[in-house]
């Protein structure tokens, strides 16, 4: 009688390569996952060298300068982890691909280690393969010149950087999406980093200051992001010439802004608050006001405007308008003027004296009574508005009986559309 074939245990093995490398992306989220990958190598030779072909995340978080331990301590800590760092390095420059490098170091003295940082960067644009490189450097870290000549990173987010000074032409041919916060440039530095960024899709500035002037010409270009714009500088405002640009948020704090060319804009998201300083409240409100009038004409043609709660004006085309009430920024302003009548008067200050002639959608989002004044100017001067949506934070037995008030009053208020609906929620 013949014997039966002994049953094989390994399914797994038998699977194509492209298969199991896809498993193992699915596992590599952190730096610790991807160890785990690495040693799947030694299972058998069949998984030797899968983990080369598997996209990883990497990130290298420098220890804290915390005063916790001794300062030798520390010191032989730092070592110890440094030559492990390096040590690390070496095998990971195998790998085909790394999804995803981050370098955040948050000692208050980079000096000290600057060659070991310039290491990670040299690693992350000469050596490697890396798709999204993330450098975070608290004590402010000069980036080298090096690092301004890479074509296979698609993402780069810099933050906390003393500046970025590249002193030839920038070569970042790859790069679909770049983030620079709380960093240095100069309108000098911004023109050549844009110059060598042709397949720039998305540019986000967080608190960055320095450059008076951002042109943004390359026309894949379609969406910029810019929070929290910081001068020291009052009588200079920020001109942006963006003509490719469909989708724009200005968020947080902000001076003075010129939008010269936004032709192509389809939504804008203006949600910040002012950052003038007048030791008298009427320059203050001439260059907000200034400065709403500025922004508002520049972007009358979008078909979406988003608005914080002082950012309402009229735009001839616009059709949907949506309007968070209770955000951060709104929220701090709000405080400030805790009597109605004192609420309605830094409203009408803005001179909103104009109509919607083509808004047809209006939604409130995270309504508070803080925005009746905006919602009866809405309703009075919206003349072809169908739909007002409006939606309360969350339903609470404290304001349960002023939200059901809210909602009788609603219908009283004068309307210019006879056909507009009303509807409110909580």
């Amino acid at each position: 009688m013949a014997k039966k074939s002994k049953k094989r245990e390994d399914r797994l093995s038998d699977l194509p390569d492209s298969i199991l490398i896809h498993i193992l992306s699915m596992l590599c989220e952190d730096t610790e996952d991807s160890k785990k990958v690495v040693r799947t190598s030694l299972l058998s030779k069949r998984w030797q060298f899968l983990w080369k072909s598997v996209p990883v995340s990497l990130e290298i978080r420098f220890p804290d300068d915390c005063y916790s331990t001794t300062p030798a301590k520390w010191e032989r800590g730092v070592l110890d982890y440094l030559n492990s760092t390096h040590r690390e390095l070496h095998y990971w420059r195998s790998c085909h691909k790394i999804r995803k490098f981050s370098v955040v170091f948050n000692n208050r003295d980079p000096e000290k280690f600057v060659k070991d940082i310039d290491l990670w960067v040299y690693f992350a644009s000469e050596v490697a393969n890396v798709e999204h490189f993330k450098l975070i450097s608290e004590g402010g870290y000069k980036v080298p010149q090096f690092a301004y000549k890479n074509t296979s990173w698609r993402k780069l987010d810099i933050e906390l950087c003393m500046e970025l000074n590249p002193l030839a032409n920038v070569n970042w041919s790859g790069i679909i999406s770049l983030s620079i916060g709380y960093t240095y440039l100069t309108d000098g530095a911004m023109e050549k980093i844009l110059s060598g960024c042709p397949n720039l899709e998305c540019l986000k500035l967080d608190h960055f200051w320095g450059f008076h002037h951002l042109e943004i010409s390359n026309v894949k270009s379609r969406k910029l992001i810019m929070d929290n714009l910081e001068t020291d500088e009052c009588d200079v405002w920020l001109e942006i010439i963006a003509p490719y640009i469909q989708n724009l948020e200005i968020q947080g704090t902000c001076r003075g802004i010129y939008l010269r060319n936004v032709a192509s804009l389809v939504t804008a998201v203006l949600n910040f608050d002012f950052d003038f300083e007048f030791e008298e409240q009427d320059p203050l409100q001439r260059m907000e006001s200034t400065c709403l009038n500025e922004l508002f004409h520049s972007v009358a043609h979008v078909e979406k405007l988003e608005l914080g709660h002082w950012c309402i004006k009229s735009s001839s085309d616009l059709k949907t308008l949506v309007i968070d009430g209770y955000n951060f920024q709104s929220r701090d302003l709000l405080l400030k003027y805790t009597n109605k009548d004192e609420q309605t008067r830094r409203f009408e200050t803005h001179d909103f004296n104009c109509s919607f002639p083509h808004l047809k959608t209006i939604k409130i989002l995270n309504f508070s009574r803080s925005v009746m004044p905006l919602v009866k100017y809405l309703l009075k001067h919206a003349t072809v508005l169908e739909k007002f949506i409006i939606a309360a934070r969350r339903k609470r037995s404290d304001v349960f009986p002023d939200y059901v008030k809210i909602e009788q009053e609603l219908p009283t208020f004068p309307k210019s559309s006879p056909q507009a609906s009303v509807s409110f929620s909580y």
